[in-house]
């Protein structure tokens, strides 16, 4: 089946065009008053009018987690703790009461994101003595089956410790055998106590695995600022570049250190992802912009033992991450956008990404006359096309 947008609103046209999809990608993009006419209704073309409705690239989803959520389950308070440790406990010592990771769950929480317009996740699964790779193969399951309508790649994620907790190390590359791609990493300092031996222990486990790293890293400060050099260090010395992203990243508000970070990040190719939660720092949309450096956003926790809060909506993210840097221009408001798209396409590794001839057909279609307004007011998804597929329509995934 091809597919055919007609009257469509693109950015960088001035006039309407038609789009047509083809065997998966963008086949054509003609203006509106140039394109032939449609053929007789069926005849293989599905034939969409989309005056009105402006053309974004699928949304990427940089950073959640999605094995831990209790989305479409029961409503579970949230105790009020203050640290990465006291969080992590309290879920280490409630997690089997609710029957996490569940893929009943999980599967309710893809539906949503793929109706709110994402055709990318990149989703961290705790790996731990405790959990052993359930909540790989729960999300691996649940991937297998939403195949046609999201792509889900898995971190491998010790966020129960690594060096402090024996045994994590070995399942991290047990769950690359279960379908992890990433290694993941936690507070090397601040949570596990060991910054110089965690480090060295995920790029070891990257280089022999073929994997990427993408690493939490909460501890701010100079602290926070001494362990991203550290990362960075590394990724060049292991020849990573472009395959490393530290998320949060709350270290990079440390002002004495700020600028020589973000131009150690464009030499070394690390890319910085923050999900904009709370009252933590948000990294600086136009300093990173300017130095070249990968900027992606992510959904983090979704309705989880973390936190009450999050729907998977990440246009929603990208105006949080807007609002959060004080942006009100249109370049302002098309960069944080570019933190859901192609910022996050790009650290992803994700090809032929975007809206040109020959691009994967992935895309999604709003009410509205420009990108910025597309993220200062969080229309509706109209339409959300996957791999030249219509998979949801007015924001709801289509069974």
């Amino acid at each position: 089946m091809s597919l055919r947008l007609e009257n469509l609103t693109l950015e960088g046209h001035d006039a309407p065009v038609t789009l047509t999809i083809e065997d998966q990608r963008i086949a054509a993009v003609v203006p509106a008053a140039d394109a032939p006419q449609a053929g007789a209704p069926g005849g293989g073309v599905e034939t969409i009018d989309a005056t009105g409705l402006l053309a974004l690239p699928g949304l990427v989803d940089a950073h959640a987690h999605i094995d831990k959520t209790l989305y479409a389950g029961p409503w579970v308070p949230v105790p009020e703790l203050g640290s990465v440790h006291e969080r992590i406990a309290h879920e280490r010592a409630v997690r089997d009461r609710y029957g996490l990771p569940r893929g009943d769950y999980v599967s309710a929480l893809v539906e949503s994101m793929v109706g709110a317009g994402t055709t990318h996740i990149r989703t961290h699964s705790d790996v731990d003595p405790g959990v052993g790779t359930r909540g790989v193969e729960v999300v691996a399951d649940v991937a297998k089956r939403y195949a046609d309508s999201v792509t889900i790649e898995q971190v491998a994620f010790p966020q129960g410790g690594l060096i402090s907790n024996p045994g994590t190390l070995a399942l991290l590359e047990d769950a690359v055998a279960a379908g992890a791609s990433t290694i993941g990493g936690i507070d090397p300092a601040g949570f596990d106590g060991a910054p110089l031996e965690h480090l060295d222990a995920i790029f070891d486990l990257a280089a022999r695995t073929a994997c990427g790293i993408d690493i939490h890293l909460h501890d701010s400060g100079a602290l926070g600022a001494w362990e991203m050099a550290q990362i960075a260090d590394r990724t060049t010395a292991y020849g990573l570049a472009g395959k490393v992203a530290i998320s949060h990243a709350f270290g990079l508000a440390h002002e004495p250190t700020q600028d020589a970070l973000i131009e150690r990040f464009a030499e070394a190719g690390v890319a910085i992802v923050s999900a904009a939660v709370y009252d933590v720092p948000v990294p600086s949309l136009a300093k990173l912009a300017a130095a070249g450096v990968t900027f992606a956003s992510g959904s983090d926790g979704i309705n989880d033992l973390w936190g009450p809060y999050g729907d998977g909506d990440m246009l929603r993210r990208a105006m949080l991450v807007g609002y959060r840097n004080s942006v009100r221009t249109e370049a302002g408001l098309q960069q944080a956008l570019a933190t859901a798209t192609t910022g996050a396409a790009r650290m992803l590794g994700l090809e032929d990404y975007g809206l040109g001839v020959g691009d994967l057909a992935d895309l999604v279609l709003v009410r509205a006359r420009c990108t910025a307004e597309a993220v200062a007011r969080v229309p509706v998804r109209e339409v959300v096309i996957k791999a030249g597929s219509v998979v949801a329509r007015d924001g709801r995934y289509l069974s």
